[in-house]
């Protein structure tokens, strides 16, 4: 089996630190298996999504976390960013992408729209049952809104290979394993331009020949606090 973790280049600063233990820490390995229904049951008892007020220069942007079942388990599907792309060069990243003003009526028009066109992923298939808490990015560039986006079954997919340099998936199981998860705490600029923003919490995913952080592992890190909370 490949080892855990990718060769990403991760810009640790040095004062970086241990995090806690997630909350799901305290679960069985039984307690961690999740249906597609489970998801859907866990979606409908979501708080209203939050969405903070940005710098004026953050631009909209929307990312699908599609999913499926196979045998018993929920899979994510996640993309590796070509090394050619202007921004996060490398990195593994939920299909996604900017608001169009002129095509999309909405956000979720936009992740659904941008998930089409990056890996081939028919609209029609996805019931998009939540929306999460937007985040601006670290460095204030955009405010990205998360849509939690039910397949009906594993999909039949098209990547863009000039957008994705692949197309994986893993289950939530996985994402929820001991060896798969850890927290750092970082020293890194306010999202505002206003100093720092002491003792940050970092997530990162650890999967065979990848890591997942950032922005992504913020949002799924999120996402699984949501899910995991009811057991």
């Amino acid at each position: 089996m490949p080892a855990r973790g990718g060769r990403q280049r991760i810009p640790r600063p040095p004062t970086a630190r241990p995090g806690s233990p997630p909350s799901w820490a305290r679960l069985t390995p039984d307690e961690r298996r999740f249906t597609i229904d489970d998801v859907r049951a866990a979606c409908a008892s979501l708080p209203p999504p939050r969405r903070p007020l940005p710098p004026a220069t953050a631009r909209p942007a929307a990312v699908l976390l599609a999913m499926f079942e196979e045998g018993g388990d929920t899979r994510i599907l996640l993309t590796k960013r070509p090394d050619t792309m202007p921004s996060h060069q490398g990195e593994i990243a939920f299909p996604g992408g900017k608001l169009d003003d002129e095509t999309d009526a909405s956000l979720r028009d936009a992740a659904l729209r941008e998930a089409h066109e990056e890996i081939g992923l028919d609209p029609r298939a996805v019931d998009v049952v939540a929306e999460l808490d937007s985040i601006v990015t670290v460095m204030g560039r955009f405010r990205l809104t998360p849509f939690v986006g039910l397949l009906p079954g594993r999909p039949e997919l098209h990547p863009d290979f000039t957008e994705v340099v692949s197309v994986f998936d893993v289950s939530i199981a996985e994402l929820l394993d001991d060896a798969t998860f850890r927290e750092e705490r970082w020293d890194v600029p306010s999202t505002t331009g206003a100093g720092t923003n002491r003792n940050r919490p970092v997530h990162f995913f650890e999967l065979p020949d990848e890591t997942v952080w950032g922005a992504t592992a913020h949002i799924l890190a999120v996402f699984l606090e949501h899910v995991t909370a009811s057991r």
